[in-house]
């Protein structure tokens, strides 16, 4: 079996494998490690389809928006950090484990693209020319063929974002809140005051 066959299913089933362990681990710090080990899986497979500029999108987008999710969790429970402190060392293995898996996965994929090349025997959709680049052509294709899905992917990720914003947004009483309007509206004469204090005064409040 050739190496291109051999590193698709290496990854193939470590990302399957990846989906299944975010879906069933119980502890969330494994649930997070699973999802990365599949992103970093579904970007090697870019990688061998010819796709580089999706597979660093896929890894700098998504791996990076896992890390500030994870961080907002942490942030917004409460999380006993001399506790989490203590049980560093229990993940220790498992976290090898993935960076072993990745290491194995990188390695694996850059000597199947440096023998056949991205996509060497593929016959599936390539680029239609040479001189033209992924990110052209997937920018063409993307504002072209399919500009209304993208405008309605955008308007839906505005709609959670806001829905979002509304869900955990919480007035409190003694907090004083911006009036935008007030802010406008505001004048000189309104806004200022001229004060004469003479010398060994207090200033007036």
């Amino acid at each position: 079996m050739e190496l291109q066959a051999v590193a698709f299913y290496v990854l193939a089933t470590v990302s399957i494998a990846a989906a299944l362990g975010v879906i069933f681990a119980r502890n969330p710090v494994h649930s997070v490690l699973f999802l990365i080990t599949a992103f970093f899986s579904a970007a090697g497979l870019f990688v061998m389809l010819g796709a580089e500029f999706l597979a660093m999108l896929l890894v700098v987008v998504y791996v990076g928006a896992v890390a500030v999710l994870f961080l907002f969790v942490v942030m917004m429970l409460d999380v006993d950090f001399a506790q989490l402190r203590q049980g560093v060392a229990r993940y220790l293995p498992a976290g090898g484990v993935v960076a072993a898996v990745l290491l194995a996965e990188m390695v694996m994929v850059s000597s199947a693209v440096a023998t056949r090349g991205a996509a060497g025997a593929s016959t599936g959709p390539m680029v239609a020319t040479p001189e033209l680049s992924n990110v052209e052509a997937i920018g063409r294709v993307l504002y072209t063929d399919y500009i209304y899905f993208f405008q309605a992917a955008g308007i839906v990720l505005l709609i959670a974002m806001i829905g979002a914003i509304v869900l955990t947004l919480h007035h409190r009483p003694k907090v004083r809140r911006q009036s935008v309007s007030a802010q406008v509206a505001r004048t000189r004469a309104g806004g200022m005051r001229v004060v004469d204090i003479k010398s060994g005064e207090d200033a007036p409040e």
